[in-house]
């Protein structure tokens, strides 16, 4: 009697996990439904403002200004290929998706598309013929976009060179390429929302808000993401592990971080235009963001970001998202690395970051002291030194002061010392690095071919 229970358990387990898997299908269906239907409300509503008047050159003028505020081309171009032409290749943890042909060709481009057709791309998060888009493509900002700066910013396109490129189709693993999945994503994790203006701001700040929650986008890396790809939104700003790219963006809410709050508007200011300032430096994606973009806005544009960064709720809280915290040696351990570290630092640093990691202005940032040193995730520190260190070459400042990549002339356990050394010495309380944390960063480059 035992025996025959005991054999059709199985059964009546995989007929209860197949009616689980309907009635979840089923919800999922309802409610992408639900949503699909206040989209096409949303959308109708939208197409029916009344855009103001202004001159075709000065829209046009604006629109190539806002291609550089939402930094489009650097996603929407090929390495090696036309400017907007699409082809590159966006990894996720869910596959890659390649970004689309903005030029005005009509075959392969959006040379048939109109202006509520692109507004619906950037609001609703859904192309042409009504097929949802991967939120890849960054509308769950870009919905605040307003329909004046839409309309600009499909009108510079359209002033493009035409170029027919056909679209590459993405490389998702099952269900994630499906529409049915990114239905049920959009239930979860979008809802399109016009920006709202906070009354009891100023101008100025309230314009700040607008570029980094919208065009700029900053959410999209400097929050963290859930195994969904979802924005923690509750925790807006507070830092986040970038999936794939492993690079930490740190939080811009938390002083130990990236906060502004005690900076002032000018070296706030002098960061996002030059790359560097006296408080501190870019790397990473974010070089390439100023590279691309920040270094070109307006000063107001920079001065009002920089008024409206300064003004975000501080926290002290830890890192969110994926964690890359180093592993934890024993005291003694720990005391050891960094004693092999010294040597270390004084033959391949001390030159350019001086012996006491005081740095030289303008050149060589200094590393006492220093927050992107002492950060509890430590990934950008290791990738730097294992990659190399590079400033962008911006108009402020054309010939920047770098770091060669050290990935061929230290091994693994000598980074580590090194690093260990860095983070404990000149008063930087920050717990030591591994062996094995440098290398699951020097494994991941190799396999990069980077």
């Amino acid at each position: 009697m035992r025996q025959c229970a005991i054999t059709a358990l199985p059964s009546v387990v995989k007929k209860f996990s197949l009616v689980l898997v309907a009635v979840f299908l089923a919800l999922m269906v309802a409610t992408a439904a639900i949503v699909w239907g206040m989209d096409a409300i949303d959308e109708r509503q939208a197409a029916s403002a009344q855009v103001p008047s202004e001159t075709e050159a000065n829209v046009i003028e604006r629109g190539a200004y806002l291609a550089r505020v939402g930094n489009c081309m650097a996603c929407h171009t090929s390495r090696g290929g036309s400017p907007y032409a699409g082809g590159r290749g966006i990894e996720t943890p869910f596959g890659t998706v390649f970004s689309s042909n903005l030029t005005p060709d009509n075959t392969t481009g959006l040379g048939q598309w109109n202006t509520n057709d692109f507004w619906r791309a950037l609001h609703h998060g859904r192309a042409r013929d009504g097929r949802l888009l991967y939120p890849a493509f960054p509308y769950t900002s870009y919905s605040q976009i307003t329909r004046v700066d839409s309309d600009a910013l499909f009108a510079f396109l359209g002033r493009l060179p035409a170029v027919e490129q056909p679209n590459k189709t993405h490389t998702l693993r099952w269900p994630y390429g499906t529409q049915t999945a990114l239905r049920a994503w959009r239930a979860l994790y979008f809802k399109p929302a016009a920006f709202q203006t906070e009354v009891s701001q100023s101008g100025q700040w309230n314009r700040g808000a607008y570029l980094v929650r919208g065009p700029g986008h900053c959410t999209a890396c400097h929050t963290a993401r859930n195994a969904w790809g979802g924005s923690d939104m509750a925790h807006e700003f507070s830092g986040g592990l970038m999936p794939v790219q492993d690079w930490y963006a740190p939080s811009l809410t938390s002083p130990q971080e990236a906060g502004v709050a005690t900076w002032s508007v000018p070296e706030i200011v002098q960061l996002l235009a030059t790359g560097q300032s006296a408080r501190g430096a870019t790397s990473g994606p974010m070089s390439e963001v100023v590279l691309h973009s920040t270094q070109y806005w307006s000063p107001q544009d920079l001065e009002a970001t920089a008024v409206f960064l300064k003004t975000l709720p501080g926290t002290d809280q830890q890192p969110r998202g994926k964690s890359t915290a180093p592993s934890s040696p024993a005291q003694g351990a720990s005391i050891e690395a960094a004693g092999k570290g010294a040597p270390l630092y004084e033959k391949h640093c001390a030159q350019c970051h001086g012996k006491s990691g005081e740095g030289v202005p303008n050149a060589y940032p200094a590393l006492a002291g220093n927050r992107a040193i002492t950060l509890p995730v430590t990934a950008n520190l290791i990738q730097i030194v294992l990659n190399g260190g590079f400033l962008p070459a911006t108009l402020g400042n054309p010939r920047p002061f770098g770091m060669p990549p050290f990935a061929l002339i230290l091994s693994d356990q000598d980074l580590a010392n090194v690093l260990t050394y860095i983070r404990t010495s000149w008063n930087n309380e920050a717990s030591p690095i591994s062996e094995l944390d440098v290398n699951r960063f020097r494994e991941k480059t190799v396999q990069s071919g980077r």
